[in-house]
């Protein structure tokens, strides 16, 4: 028996995590979960699968869940909870499913604890991945990408890497793929979160509409198949069929593909290196559209621009602009900030910031903090 700590049981990743639970009862064990504030959610979680651990984040929301628990499950709050139960002894898998930089800390105590990570939390490799993959080569743990097109990429590549060319992830260009940019001013966020293929939480929508999800993928790459900028490419391909390809010295390319279900993903992280059912249905290429492929268009998605100029940048810069995109689009969210105000509170707060080298966890974060102050303040100048 396996036993799975799922951090971040009540969003999208958590919820196909535990659906693939439910196919494979003998097999996986549910030790631990997480969440935020959502603690009624957490409640019917934890009558299903009673789990050793329940953690909420939010103190308030741990004592609400505690009070209404009638079983053995052990109630733990706050951040440094989160850590406990992902390098917890008894934990044999960590699913790694927190939004954010809230989610970083905990992916590097697993990975310090030798688990193994199934990666949904990018910002963990986008502001610390000199430092993560240290951890995970210095601690022999394992770190399997839960992402589409990294998980794509991982796949094509059990092969080798002899004469690899390059890496290529696919976009589906969100909403707004063929929007022109003169119609883009006055998109509203229920507009932006309406993803045509994927069902996903609002903040990561936001993202995929901007492209900026994209970007942060494309640092995601650079660490975990260790290759410059310069060989990973981003083609926008709306079906969403192909996740993504790897090109070869030969002129051969390799590509992986199936319907965009992220319990695929899911499902192979948690098997590998063998195969389970997810309870997705096979690919029918009869039934579905032609598949489309187009260039990306830096000027209209800027934010992908800006993640290849940070990764080259190195450093501090990959950073810096992941925490200003999230304070953009929380204040996208908010409607205080238009949509393509995003981009430019992200460039600004790039070329404002002082760029070095973290060396640590406590500088990342400093330099995480102080950003977000840099992003605030300079949207109070687009309110």
């Amino acid at each position: 028996m396996i036993n799975l700590t799922l951090l971040g049981a009540t969003g999208s990743i958590g919820q196909s995590t535990l659906s693939v639970v439910d196919l494979h009862p003998q097999t996986f064990n549910v030790f631990a979960l997480s969440a935020n504030t959502n603690w009624q959610r957490m409640l019917s979680l934890c009558e299903k699968y009673q789990p050793s651990f329940a953690v909420m984040t939010d103190e308030v929301a741990a004592e609400q869940l505690s009070q209404r628990l009638q079983n053995d499950t052990t109630v733990l709050s706050g951040a440094k909870a989160l850590e406990t139960i992902a390098s917890h002894t008894y934990t044999d898998q960590v699913m790694a499913a927190i939004v954010g930089a809230a989610g970083m800390a905990s992916s590097l105590a697993a990975a310090k604890a030798g688990k193994r990570i199934m990666l949904a939390n990018k910002e963990s490799l986008v502001l610390a991945g000199d430092i993560f993959m240290q951890a995970v080569k210095d601690n022999n743990a394992e770190l399997i990408p839960v992402d589409s097109e990294h998980s794509a990429i991982f796949q094509c590549l059990q092969g080798g890497v002899s004469g690899l060319n390059k890496i290529q992830l696919t976009a589906s260009g969100g909403p707004f793929l063929h929007t022109p940019l003169s119609k883009l001013t006055s998109i509203t966020p229920d507009q932006a979160c309406a993803h045509p293929n994927w069902s996903m939480g609002r903040k990561i929508s936001v993202d995929s509409a901007t492209m900026m999800n994209k970007g942060l993928e494309v640092i995601e790459a650079h660490y975990l198949f260790n290759l410059p900028a310069e060989k990973i490419d981003v083609v926008m391909h709306p079906q969403s069929i192909i996740h993504s390809s790897v090109y070869f010295d030969d002129g051969s390319t390799l590509s992986q593909m199936g319907n965009p279900d992220m319990r695929t993903v899911i499902s192979y992280a948690m098997s590998y290196p063998d195969r389970i059912s997810s309870g997705v249905p096979a690919l029918n290429l009869t039934k579905n559209s032609p598949l489309e492929f187009y260039p990306p268009d830096f000027n209209k998605f800027s934010c992908l621009r800006l993640a290849f100029e940070a990764l080259k940048q190195g450093g501090s810069a990959m950073g810096t602009i992941n925490a200003a995109n999230e304070v953009a689009v929380a204040s996208f969210l908010d409607e205080k900030i238009k949509f393509l105000d995003i981009a430019k509170i992200i460039e600004k707060t790039l070329e404002i910031s002082n760029h070095f080298y973290p060396t640590c966890l406590s500088e990342v974060i400093e330099n995480d903090r102080t950003a977000r102050l840099i992003a605030s303040k300079l949207i109070q100048f687009y309110v």
